[in-house]
């Protein structure tokens, strides 16, 4: 089932997304889907071109964000709609994950080939050539990577992410979730900003803040809800194809005693998560 919204959608400008916005505007057009965000992991780029694509097929359009933060140590992604996507703060967010990308790629790349592999870094190259964040060899790249090379066809841990396999539902990202998030072997640390700066920069910019995913983020600490909430919180993601129903349930519980917003957000990103379609707020 698809819904008529959809106010969490990854285009090529984020380092994981695979569609162009205008591309995206006019698939959700196809769908019959009138209410959209594009919100790009730490980047603003991708505004200027939806909010016009999304005028001219006469969709609503929100300019949003989708910034990576830490709270105690755990990473989360706080969504911001209505921003002032022309605000130099969210440049200079694009800008200090730029700085890392180098750093990181390099160190990721020794570790995914500690477990086995030979990876060269033409074959990394030669996917992020020309795309918006070039010098950033993401964990999904690796994947995709090692998913097509003839050399790993066999490889034992990649079974898995092959067809058939257990996790080959979305398999680069269940690679990176894997083996590549955090607490995991090739877990490579950024220096995002703490969650309280993150909504502080929304709030100035005269945006909402909503937790992502809240479900999938907290997994087994639902309850630390009741911590984040008081940073400033808006909103929560309730309806997400990260969550169940019954999962969806318990936080439009903490949403309607909180008085907080409820949004819907499929976190669609195209190739890296085949198996999410556009306005799939719900686990199918």
């Amino acid at each position: 089932m698809h819904n008529s919204v959809d106010f969490h959608i990854h285009s090529c400008y984020s380092d994981d997304g695979e569609f162009t916005p205008s591309e995206l505007v006019r698939m959700c057009a196809e769908k019959g889907i009138h209410s959209m965000a594009i919100s790009d992991h730490n980047s603003v780029a991708g505004i200027e071109e939806v909010m016009h694509e999304a005028d001219e097929l006469h969709i609503h359009c929100v300019p949003a964000i989708e910034i990576d933060c830490m709270y105690h140590g755990m990473i989360f992604h706080v969504l911001g709609y209505e921003i002032d996507y022309t605000s130099p703060d969210f440049k200079e967010i694009e800008k200090r994950i730029r700085r890392q990308c180098v750093y990181t790629s390099v160190k990721r790349f020794g570790l995914i080939n500690k477990l086995g592999f030979h990876v060269k870094e033409e074959e990394l190259n030669q996917l992020t050539s020309g795309s918006y964040w070039p010098e950033q060899w993401s964990p999904k790249i690796f994947a995709e990577v090692l998913l097509k090379s003839e050399a790993y066809q066999n490889h034992e841990l990649l079974r898995p992410y092959r067809k058939g396999g257990y996790r080959s539902d979305n398999p680069y990202v269940n690679f990176y979730l894997d083996w590549c998030s955090q607490g995991k072997p090739c877990f490579v640390p950024m220096n995002y900003p703490d969650m309280q700066t993150a909504i502080d920069v929304i709030h100035q910019n005269h945006g909402k803040a909503v937790l992502a995913h809240p479900g999938a983020s907290l997994h087994k600490k639902l309850e630390l809800i009741e911590e984040l909430i008081p940073l400033g919180l808006d909103g929560l993601e309730v309806y997400s194809s990260h969550h169940t129903r019954a999962v969806a349930e318990w936080f439009h519980g903490k949403a309607v005693r909180h008085k907080l917003e409820e949004t819907r957000g499929s976190d669609f990103h195209g190739k890296t998560k085949p198996a999410v379609q556009l306005g799939q707020c719900k686990r199918q």
